[in-house]
């Protein structure tokens, strides 16, 4: 995390900066906004934390690895593949959820299916998409993204099985 976070902090000063350079106190008023937008953020991240801090205590390990462990193989990504399609929840959910069931034995094909798959596929999102884009329009992005999730994850296992990812 460390290498992340310096080029975030980076990044974060370089805009910071060009904010400052464009004049009329615009790195002030950028820097309320990001304060605000961190005082609604901050909950959603304890809470999300915990979440995924606590799953993996609730679920069996023997469970946990038969059902989306490394041995889990096909049907574990296919399992990753529709619980990530149906999981609702943004990044600071889902990314500390997927690294707290990697940490706990979680194949790596299953999780990069989930992600994927939650990010692609995103089942709890259809409702908008069609009323906003219509039937035709979703039903090509399925058809066009569904086969994904499960392909990532057969190359996710191909690839780095055995790897230490977490």
């Amino acid at each position: 995390m460390l290498i992340p976070t310096i080029i975030m902090g980076v990044i974060a000063i370089a805009v910071l900066v060009l904010a400052y350079q464009k004049g009329g106190g615009a790195h002030i008023l950028a820097l309320k906004s990001s304060g605000n937008l961190l005082i609604q953020i901050i909950p959603l991240l304890i809470f999300a934390m915990i979440i995924a801090g606590t799953i993996p205590f609730l679920i069996p390990t023997e469970v946990l690895l038969r059902w989306v462990g490394t041995e889990s193989g096909l049907r574990g990504i296919l399992i990753g593949t529709v619980v990530g399609g149906c999981l609702p929840g943004g990044p600071y959910v889902m990314l500390p959820l997927v690294a707290g069931l990697l940490k706990v034995g979680a194949g790596i094909g299953t999780m990069v299916a989930l992600v994927t798959a939650w990010s692609l596929l995103a089942f709890m999102r259809l409702p908008l998409e069609i009323g906003i884009m219509g039937w035709k329009f979703t039903l090509i992005r399925l058809a066009c993204t569904f086969f994904f999730p499960p392909i990532a994850g057969l190359i996710a296992n191909k690839l780095f099985s055995g790897a230490s990812i977490i």
